[in-house]
């Protein structure tokens, strides 16, 4: 189940999001596990943002049993450009060019990566 993005995610809100577009289903102790991981962050705190992510309806909670489930409501793709159309208005004066030079500029891309785009490009060049 997907909505359209509304509400606009938070850095650390997306962090979370991230955790359930790959895992799915999660309750907020897989959650918090999984964000442990790689930054400190009490299991309150999980658990507040994802309340305050179902209140704006990010998530969906599944309170059928004692153990709360949440699963993302926003779409990966549609969270996706909407925040890259953002990045692109507000950094790059609208210019979506300007933001692939500098991305591919900063960050090392395989050679898998580099024939997707290439093939895109060609894609979009034939239309």
């Amino acid at each position: 189940m997907s909505t359209e993005l509304t509400a606009k995610p938070t850095e650390s809100e997306l962090e979370i999001l991230q955790i359930l577009w790959e895992k799915g289903n999660c309750t907020v102790r897989d959650v918090h596990e999984i964000l442990t991981r790689n930054k400190e962050a009490g299991y309150t705190t999980t658990l507040k943002l994802m309340q305050i992510m179902h209140e704006k309806g990010l998530v969906e909670r599944d309170t059928s049993s004692k153990t709360h489930i949440y699963s993302a409501l926003a779409s990966q793709q549609k969270t996706q450009q909407h925040l890259v159309s953002r990045l692109i208005d507000n950094a790059f004066n609208g210019s979506a060019a300007r933001m692939v030079m500098q991305a591919l500029g900063n960050h090392k891309s395989s050679k898998d990566e580099i024939e997707a785009i290439k093939k895109y490009l060609d894609q979009l060049d034939q239309n």
